[in-house]
C-alpha cells in the first residue's frame, strides 16, 4: 500500500476522531437591550413577561388594566421600577397583589368594630358603582359615519370613517384611565374602563378632551375625530373583554 495513502488514511481517522469528541455548543439564546440574556424561564401567575415593541400602556390594554394601576402595582412590588423604562424579559405584575386583596375586608372590620365616628365610612365606596356599566354592556355609537373597517384577526376593533374634528362619543358610563398616545399605531387615544370586564378604547384623535382619571357619561363628547397615526380621518373603536379585543358590533346599538 503506497506510503502516501497511509498518510491521508490516517489524517482522515484523526479527523473523525476529533470531530466526534468535541462537545456541541450550546444553542444562541435571545438577547434583551441591556446586554442580558433570556432563558426559556416560564411566566409566574399574574404577571407578563416583556417583548419587543411593548410598552407599559400597551401591556395594561392588552390585559384589561389602567396603565396607572400596573404602574403602581409594581412599584409597590419593587420601588425602582420605572414605567417609562422596561426591558424585554422584565417580568410585569398585571394582577392586582395579594395585599391589595387583602386591604378591603381589614378596613370592613375595622369599621364594623368603631362605634359612630366610623359608620360613615363605608359610604363614599357607592361612588365607584356610579360609573359602572352593567353587565353584558351595552353600547351607543362613538361616532357618526360608515364603517370602513371591519373587526377581524388584524384589526382588533372597527374604523369608523369622518372629518378632522367631529365628534368622538364614550359608548358607556366609565372612568378615563389613559388618555395619550404612547402606543405606536393608535394616535392620540382615549381608553375608557366600563368595569373589571370591559374597557373601550378610542384611537386616532385630533384633540383629547378629557384627561386620566375623569369619570364620563354615556354619550359625552372626550375628544375630536382626527387621522394621527393613520392615513385618513377615522375614529379606531376598541372593545376589549378581560383584555381580549372582541367584535364591538354586537354591542352596539
Amino acid at each position: 500500500m503506497p506510503k502516501s495513502f497511509l498518510i491521508a488514511l490516517m489524517s482522515a481517522s484523526l479527523a473523525l476522531t476529533i470531530g466526534c469528541t468535541t462537545p456541541r455548543t450550546k444553542p444562541a439564546s435571545v438577547t434583551d437591550r441591556s446586554g442580558g440574556t433570556i432563558a426559556n424561564e416560564s411566566t409566574p401567575p399574574g404577571y407578563y413577561r416583556v417583548k419587543r415593541g411593548d410598552t407599559l400602556a400597551r401591556i395594561a390594554l392588552d390585559h384589561g388594566q389602567a396603565p396607572r394601576d400596573v404602574a403602581q402595582w409594581n412599584k409597590a412590588e419593587n420601588p425602582n421600577f420605572n414605567p417609562n423604562v422596561i426591558e424585554i424579559g422584565d417580568l410585569i405584575l398585571i394582577k392586582p397583589p395579594a395585599s391589595a386583596k387583602a386591604a378591603k375586608p381589614v378596613d370592613k372590620k375595622s369599621t364594623l368594630s368603631s362605634d359612630k365616628a366610623d359608620a360613615p365610612a363605608p359610604t363614599p365606596e357607592p361612588a365607584k358603582p356610579e360609573v359602572v356599566a352593567e353587565p353584558g354592556i351595552r353600547l351607543s355609537w362613538p361616532a357618526k359615519g360608515k364603517v370602513t373597517g371591519e373587526f377581524n384577526e388584524t384589526n382588533k376593533g372597527i374604523d369608523i370613517a369622518g372629518k378632522v374634528g367631529e365628534p368622538v362619543l364614550a359608548a358607556s358610563d366609565g372612568k378615563v384611565v389613559y388618555a395619550g398616545n404612547s402606543l405606536r399605531g393608535y394616535g392620540n387615544l382615549v381608553i375608557v374602563k366600563h368595569d373589571n370586564t370591559y374597557l373601550t378604547a378610542y384611537a386616532h384623535n385630533s384633540k383629547l378632551l378629557v384627561k386620566e382619571g375623569d369619570s364620563v357619561r354615556k354619550g359625552q363628547k372626550i375628544a375630536e375625530m382626527g387621522d394621527t397615526d393613520t392615513n385618513s380621518p377615522k375614529l379606531h373603536f376598541e372593545l376589549r373583554v378581560n383584555g381580549k379585543p372582541v367584535n364591538p358590533t354586537p354591542y352596539l346599538q
